[in-house]
């Protein structure tokens, strides 16, 4: 492996002493995370993507308004496309305008650390993408790549003969046009740009080893090669080994459809993908978009891994024509089905950090106060409505407790198990994140859920617990 030696690296006064355990797979149910072996379900919400990239005085709030919600995690890509216009590159710029790929911008790593420390302080769980496909295009009029530092045309470092790069791409990422994503040896073998990646990936694991609240992914919805994702995953994989570092690793692929194959190179290799992100399921909608998570998770069964869902994508208005309603179904199915993390994706494709998703993470914790979702299992069968979306249940591993989603105010009917002859129910308004009791008798053995108001509830049912006294 070729790597340079670049300017401004971290002084070990600026090092963060890594926790003992940080997260991880639970060992008592891999399905799910745990941090210093409690187990932990991540929940959150955020109004940008690369919230590295904010001045302290707009994150602070972000991260503060997030963790009284209940929320504990946070995707951040490594992106630097001039979205707000207060992004930065993370190389210096010259006087003459052009950029040394050789030397380190220190705004941009500065935030970068500022932020793990912020969030690591708040235990909110930070997952990483290192590397975003639409920071090296000009697709539908953006001007990206014609931007970028690693654009021959604003570096000092090499030609476009040199490095193989094109002055435009114009064409959607999904294309694969750009040799950025070819570079690696068992690609193109580009020894002239590669460097420079492996130069900023060990950049950016100077400051994330030092933490243990990290999670890793390689791409933003990736249609590239296999062998593209496969070797940066090896080589943080390595990094991390060297120094003893425990992390762990995925790859986020484009295909709305989770049984494409495109998928399985990610679920058919434990050995390097320690997780699977299945945030393009959020493209789908009602029953089909709960049993392509189960699909999912009956394909994984022989190696149990989390399953995170880092953008949960919703909002009315937006381009791909979903409403704010989709993102809190999404969000609600995707956690009864077995998420092990869920974010709200940011607006305008998503519901950020708006108060429907602050009611919606302050309910998963009031829920979480009755059961663990970790307990929880698909028990569709138990279901009896005229809708295939009108209800989404679920129930503990003894069968003494039920937990139904209700998304659109429809009445249903439930097959209660024997040892729930008289249930205690209660009823969460998701809506307006509120707890109320509503008595129901159950009859002959079926259960008549009405909801008080077309919003979205949560209704917890479980056996009566009487006091010895």
């Amino acid at each position: 492996m070729t790597t340079l030696l670049l300017l401004g690296s971290p002084s070990q006064a600026e090092a963060t002493v890594a926790p003992d355990e940080p997260i991880q797979p639970w060992s008592a149910n891999s399905w799910y995370w745990s941090i210093d072996s409690e187990p932990v379900l991540l929940v959150g919400g955020s109004d940008d993507d690369n919230l590295f990239q904010w001045p302290a005085d707009e994150l602070i709030p972000q991260l503060d308004r997030l963790q009284a919600a209940g929320g504990n995690v946070i995707r951040n890509t490594m992106s630097d496309r001039q979205d707000r216009g207060t992004e930065r590159y993370p190389f210096v710029q010259m006087p003459n305008g052009k950029y040394d790929l050789r030397q380190w911008n220190p705004q941009y790593w500065e935030r970068f650390e500022f932020m793990l420390r912020e969030t690591a302080r708040r235990d909110i769980v930070v997952q990483i993408e290192i590397w975003d496909r639409f920071d090296y295009t000009d697709n539908r009029g953006a001007d990206h790549w014609q931007r970028h530092p690693y654009n021959p045309a604003n570096n000092i470092n090499y030609t476009y003969a040199d490095s193989g790069f094109s002055a435009r791409y114009d064409r959607h990422p999904g294309a694969n046009d750009q040799p950025f994503f070819f570079t690696t040896p068992q690609q193109q073998n580009n020894r002239v740009v590669l460097p420079f990646q492996e130069a900023f990936v060990h950049r950016l694991l100077d400051h994330t080893l030092e933490y243990g609240h990290v999670l890793y992914c390689i791409d933003n919805e990736t249609q590239a090669e296999p062998a593209w994702g496969a070797y940066w995953a090896r080589l943080i994989k390595q990094r991390a080994e060297a120094e003893n570092r425990t992390i762990f690793v995925t790859e986020m692929w484009d295909a709305w459809n989770l049984q494409s194959d495109e998928h399985k190179h990610t679920f058919d290799h434990p050995e390097l993908y320690d997780f699977v992100d299945v945030s393009q399921n959020n493209h789908n909608h009602g029953r089909e978009h709960w049993d392509n998570f189960i699909h999912v998770r009956d394909y994984l069964a022989p190696h149990p891994r989390p399953m995170n869902t880092t953008k949960t994508y919703g909002a009315t208005g937006n381009k791909f024509g979903h409403t704010d309603q989709d993102a809190i179904e999404r969000f609600w199915r995707h956690l009864l089905a077995g998420a092990a993390s869920a974010r709200f994706h940011r607006p305008s494709a998503g519901l950020g950090l708006n108060d429907q998703v602050v009611n919606s993470l302050k309910t998963v914790r009031a829920v979480e106060e009755q059961v663990a979702f970790w307990d929880l299992r698909a028990a569709m069968s138990r279901v009896r409505s005229d809708d295939e979306n009108d209800a989404y249940l679920v129930e503990s591993g003894d069968r003494e407790t039920l937990v139904v989603f209700l998304p659109g105010g429809n009445p249903v009917d439930i097959q209660l198990p024997d040892s729930l002859r008289a249930p205690r129910i209660s009823w969460h308004n998701i809506d307006r994140a509120e707890q109320i009791r509503l008595p129901a008798k159950p009859h002959k053995g079926l259960l008549n859920l009405k909801p008080p108001s077309a919003e979205n509830w949560i209704v917890v049912i479980q056996p009566q617990r009487f006091s010895s006294r």
